[in-house]
Parts: structure tokens; C-alpha cells; sequence
């Protein structure tokens, strides 16, 4: 059976192969699926699948014995089915670790089992608890299985998190940090105590075909947080989560702005989703060093509070530009799109009040939406407004027809409830080809992607 598994559904090689510039290829692009030629189960190493018994020391070893294949064309950790109970580890690179239907890997209760770690440098305070799946400049990385689950256990630190008896922040399930050619599928996430996967520094990451649900009263819990990552795809996926369910960031404030890597090349497709206190999509508010050329379709949002949200406030730096957004379902959701330049607390007192962010050039079009409270909101920056916001094809079923705007210029066509005039006040920042972009490539003609 192992030996079946390592041929039919280990991949190797992981190698996103770019077409053109243009976001909206990156899900197209293929991957490299060639066998693992080494496959080991974790039961070699001491595993005990009860629930119970504390398997941290089998998964260090299982990987630091795979290190060895690394040379080799890699390897595979198989996990059977069971429940494997473990703190934080690490993995290597040119690594497929697989987890069998039936196979949770529980993440510890126990704090003592948790290592602590240096903040990002891009968000630049403080200490944060290690992940439970960890990997720093790795190459190559295969996390799948055959629908196996990851079980954050969160509901603890979520008790801690509220009580604020945390001194630092709480950890991720999947955290994988300047790392290139990561594939996650076919898997379940439950529970996580903050964001269950956080590509970060990261590169060519394709993320399909995942589950992802925790309890609606989960604090501030998020989906996929990709993070100052480029050339990512997510696609054919369900997040419910108590928060954002996919977050565009890319840093913090000054630590941000002086990192200076940009989330971009961004494609996000076939989803599902549900945030009853948070956004279906959104970008920031930790945005500083940078976040463009994003492409989202075909979405259904619902039970949710915002559909899709821009964030960022005095102070960020950085951008939000070149965005489309298309295809999108919205049900039940308090309000449809959200764009607010006054969101966001800050890293520490040292950040400068003059960097201004800047929002423009994004198109929203092809929502439809019943069960809606309020159509959007958009409020900019007084010195810096928000710009090029261009609406077509949008119809939502409101409770209140209002639109609040200011600080905000923009365009709109076949839109209701009819927005407000700020959205009707700057056609010429919205049409190309004689069309407010009826076609990508009119779009892309304005744009240059």
C-alpha cells in the first residue's frame, strides 16, 4: 500500500511553470508530478496514533532522517490513520508529507509544548509562539493527503487570547517562511488557534482543493494568509472561519515599508466561503510593503459579515493596486465591498503619520447579491483618496440602498442600488477599448498586466 501511495499520490519537483505576467495564469500553470522515489511511515519512528501519547520527538526524527533524501529525489512521511498528537516541528525540503483519510495530526494544548520565536521582520515586535508545522527556506514542499486533517485544538488559546493571559502571539498550523514550490491540497483544517496556513516570503504556492472550518466564536481566526508571497494560487476550496477567510498582507507599518516585499501575482478562484465576524476576501490592513496584481473569480460568500474588504489606515505606506475582482455570489452578508482608510492598530509609536497609503485601480464586477444590509462603504484618506474604484455589472438585493463614500473617486455601470456620485464621478479612469473593461483584454490594456 505505502509503496502505491509514494507513485499515485506523492508529487516531487514541485515547479510552477510561468506563462505570461498575468495573474490570472498562475492556476493554470501545471506542476511537475513525478513519485517520491523514498517513502517512510511515521509508525518507524515511534508514532502512537491513540490521541494520547505525545508524538513531537517521532516527527523531529522522521524528518531529520529525511533530510538525507534530500539529494535523492526526496522523500514522503506517511501518516496512517489515527490520532497523532504533537507540538511544533519542522520540515525539509524536497518533502511530501502525507496524511491518509482518517489520519489528525492534534496540535498540543499544552503551552509548555509550544517554542517561542522572533516576530517577522516585516512586522517587527515582540516574540509569537512557533507554528505547528514549520519550514524556513525551503525548496520544494508537499503537504497533501488523501483528506487527512489538521486539528488546531484552538479552543484553549482562544480562551487565553480573550482572557489576555497570552504574552505572545498565538501560533499558526501551517507557517512556511522564504520558501519556494509549495503545494497543500486535498486536506482538512479545524480549530486553528490564529491563521491555519501563512505563506510568508513565500513563492510559487499552490493551495487547492483544502477544507478549512473552525467554530463561528472562534477570535479572530483566519483562513490563508498570504503574506508579502508572490506568484500564489488558491483555488477549489471551502473556509469557514470566525474571521477573514483569505487575507492579502504584506507587513506592518515601518518594518513593512523598509522589508519592502510586495504580495503579488495573486489568483484566487472557485471558492467558498464564510466569515460571520470578518471579510469573504480582504487586503491589509498590514499592507505596507506593497500588495498588486490580484485577480479573484468566482466566489460565493455568505453568512458573512463584509463580502470583500480593502483595509488600511495613516501610517501603513505601501499600495493596493491593479485588482479585479469578478464572478462573485454574495449571500446574507451585512455589507457587500468595504474599503476603509481608518482600519487598523500599529505596530508601536514610531511609525510615520506621513506614510500615506495608496488605493487605486481596482475593478469590481459580475456580483450579484440577496440578503445584503448595505451595498458598500467607502471611505478614503483625505490626502490620499481612494482612487480608480470602478464598478460594472453589479446587482445587489439591499436592505438599505445607501453607498457611503468620501475620500473616493471612481466609475460604475449597470450598478444597483445606484451608488453614490463620488462611483460616477471619474469615467475616464475607468473605460479602455470603449468599455469599462468589458474584456480582460482592455483591462490589461489599462493596466499593463
Amino acid at each position: 500500500m505505502q509503496v502505491a501511495l509514494v507513485w499515485l499520490l506523492a508529487f516531487t519537483n514541485v515547479l510552477l511553470i510561468r506563462g505570461e505576467s498575468n495573474d490570472a495564469t498562475i492556476c493554470k500553470d501545471h506542476f511537475m508530478l513525478d513519485p517520491r522515489p523514498h517513502s517512510v511511515s511515521i509508525l518507524e519512528f515511534g508514532a502512537v496514533g491513540d490521541g494520547k501519547y505525545l508524538n513531537t520527538l517521532a516527527f523531529q526524527n522522521a524528518i531529520f532522517y529525511l533530510k538525507s533524501f534530500a539529494d535523492k529525489g526526496g522523500a514522503q512521511l506517511y501518516v496512517p490513520p489515527g490520532k497523532w498528537l504533537t507540538g511544533s516541528f519542522n520540515l525539509t525540503s524536497h518533502l511530501t508529507l502525507f496524511l491518509e483519510k482518517g489520519a489528525t495530526i492534534l496540535a498540543s494544548p499544552d503551552q509548555s509544548h509550544w517554542d517561542t520565536v522572533s516576530s517577522l521582520p516585516s512586522y517587527g515586535r515582540g516574540k509569537r509562539y512557533r507554528s505547528l508545522i514549520n519550514g524556513d527556506n525551503l525548496l520544494d514542499v508537499v503537504i497533501t493527503g488523501d483528506n487527512g486533517t489538521f486539528d488546531g485544538q484552538g479552543a484553549v488559546w482562544w480562551e487565553w487570547f480573550e482572557s489576555g493571559t497570552l504574552n505572545y502571539s498565538r501560533p499558526h498550523i501551517i507557517e512556511l517562511v522564504s520558501s519556494k514550490n509549495i503545494l497543500i491540497s486535498n486536506l482538512t483544517f479545524l480549530n486553528a488557534p490564529s491563521v491555519n496556513i501563512h505563506p510568508v516570503y513565500c513563492s510559487h504556492v499552490h493551495i487547492r482543493k483544502v477544507l478549512i472550518e473552525t467554530t463561528v466564536d472562534s477570535p479572530y481566526v483566519l483562513g490563508v494568509v498570504p503574506d508579502s508571497s508572490d506568484n500564489v494560487c488558491i483555488e477549489d476550496s471551502t473556509i469557514n472561519v470566525g474571521h477573514d477567510t483569505i487575507s492579502l498582507k504584506s507587513g506592518w507599518d515601518q518594518y513593512g515599508i523598509n522589508y519592502n516585499r510586495p504580495t503579488t501575482n495573486v489568483h484566487l478562484r472557485n471558492l467558498s466561503l464564510k466569515s460571520p465576524t470578518g471579510a469573504g476576501i480582504s487586503f491589509g490592513s498590514e499592507m505596507s510593503g506593497g500588495i498588486s496584481d490580484v485577480t479573484v473569480e468566482l466566489l460565493t460568500i455568505q453568512s458573512s459579515h463584509v463580502g470583500v474588504a480593502f483595509r488600511t489606515t495613516r501610517g501603513r505606506g505601501g499600495y493596493i493596486r491593479n485588482i479585479t475582482i469578478s464572478d462573485v455570489i454574495l449571500s446574507r452578508v451585512d455589507t457587500a465591498i468595504v474599503a476603509d482608510g481608518h482600519t487598523g492598530s500599529h505596530a508601536d509609536d514610531k511609525y510615520d503619520r506621513d506614510a500615506l497609503p495608496v488605493v487605486t485601480r481596482v475593478l469590481m464586477r459580475n456580483f450579484t447579491g440577496e440578503g445584503i444590509g448595505l451595498a458598500g462603504k467607502f471611505t478614503g484618506i483625505g490626502e490620499s483618496p481612494f482612487t480608480s474604484i470602478c464598478l460594472s455589472d453589479i446587482h445587489l438585493q439591499t436592505s438599505s440602498e445607501s453607498w457611503v463614500c468620501s475620500n473616493v473617486s471612481g466609475f460604475s455601470d449597470d450598478v444597483s442600488p445606484e451608488p453614490c456620485q463620488e462611483l460616477m464621478s471619474s469615467p475616464s479612469s475607468c473605460f479602455a477599448g470603449g468599455g469599462i473593461y468589458g474584456v480582460d483584454t482592455a483591462a490589461r490594456g489599462y493596466y499593463s498586466w
